[in-house]
């Protein structure tokens, strides 16, 4: 399936309680994407939280004129601290699901913490949707 046909698809924020999203959803927010721009849109239009793993952050800024954008869209975002809590927690998701990818565990358990209907936006949906298949309340959309 196309690109532009899976985007159509996932309508903004629909049943979801809150977004997550990776470094790819936030550098592509941050960049105007109208794809990801209507999820942020939709998602503060309903007052519901906007998540990012601060580890997320460490992913995006470079000192660049994009940081700018990244952290307006980061000010008032749902940030979960990374504590020893989260990392352990994040350690027996890889370790449960057999996984590698310690970023995306991190993401995946930002969304799993919310305790609440999620969406994540990311560029890796194999991964993601691996890392939360025992959560139905998570929804994983490819952008």
């Amino acid at each position: 399936m196309a690109r532009s046909a899976r985007r159509r698809a996932h309508p903004p924020a629909q049943a979801a309680q809150a977004l997550v999203l990776d470094a790819h959803g936030l550098t592509q927010a941050a960049a105007g994407d109208p794809y990801v721009a209507a999820w942020v849109a939709r998602t503060r239009e309903l007052q519901l939280p906007l998540a990012v793993n601060p580890v997320t952050v460490t992913e995006t800024v470079r000192g660049a004129g994009r940081d700018a954008s990244i952290h307006l869209l980061t000010r008032n975002a749902h940030l979960e601290p990374v504590d020893a809590d989260l990392a352990a927690d994040a350690g027996r998701l890889l370790g449960y699901t057999g996984r590698d990818d310690t970023v995306d565990a991190l993401v995946a358990t930002t969304a799993i913490r919310l305790n609440r209907p999620v969406t994540i936006l990311t560029s890796d949906p194999a991964d993601l949707t691996a890392l939360t298949a025992d959560h139905p309340d998570i929804r994983v959309v490819g952008i």
